[in-house]
């Protein structure tokens, strides 16, 4: 019996984080190039990730523009991503603050007394439990882009933190696709 290959289009961790940016930048433009720098990934891979993207109808060409479906998006993100990407925990380790412990919901959340969730980097100023991010070059794009890094800090309360912080993180997340 010959086996059939499964030809569905899935998307990625990392296409998630590539859409974030786009959608951030607005109107501004990069060369695959140049985004992918800036998101400490190479060009292949993000050109891989806004393929994935048009397929999955979350962003689309227009007279060769790359854009940014902000509805279903936005959709995605607060309703389905936290499912497709669910958080993942582990060792404690030194980090870059993510979640609750991280602009913009800091400001809001008081810490309690567990440890708190980092991103692992070995450049990391904090202490606290592993939060895997999206992808793994993520704490070294958010080093470069604080809007970024609030957007994935919200994301990351969204996927794994309590009530609270997910219904703050779901308010100032749908903030950001206006």
């Amino acid at each position: 019996m010959k086996r059939s290959i499964n030809s569905q289009i899935v998307l990625k961790p990392q296409d998630l984080v590539v859409l974030l940016k786009l959608l951030l930048l607005g109107d501004q433009r990069r060369s695959f190039a140049v985004l992918a720098a800036e998101l400490s990934m190479s060009a292949s891979e993000v050109h891989g990730s806004v393929k994935r993207a048009i397929a999955a109808r979350l962003a689309y060409q227009v007279d060769s523009q790359l854009r940014v479906s902000k509805a279903a998006l936005k959709e995605f993100v607060l309703h389905g991503a936290k499912y497709a990407f669910p958080a993942t925990f582990g060792v404690p380790t030194r980090g870059m603050p993510t979640a609750y412990a991280a602009p913009p919901l800091s400001a809001v959340i008081v810490h309690s007394n567990t440890e708190m969730p980092v991103w692992p980097s070995p450049d990391g100023e904090e202490r606290g439990i592993s939060f895997y991010p999206l992808y793994p070059t993520v704490p070294q794009a958010a080093r470069q882009d604080p809007l970024l890094y609030e957007t994935l800090a919200l994301f990351d309360a969204l996927r794994g933190g309590a009530a609270r912080e997910r219904n703050i993180a779901a308010k100032l997340l749908e903030e950001r696709f206006k």
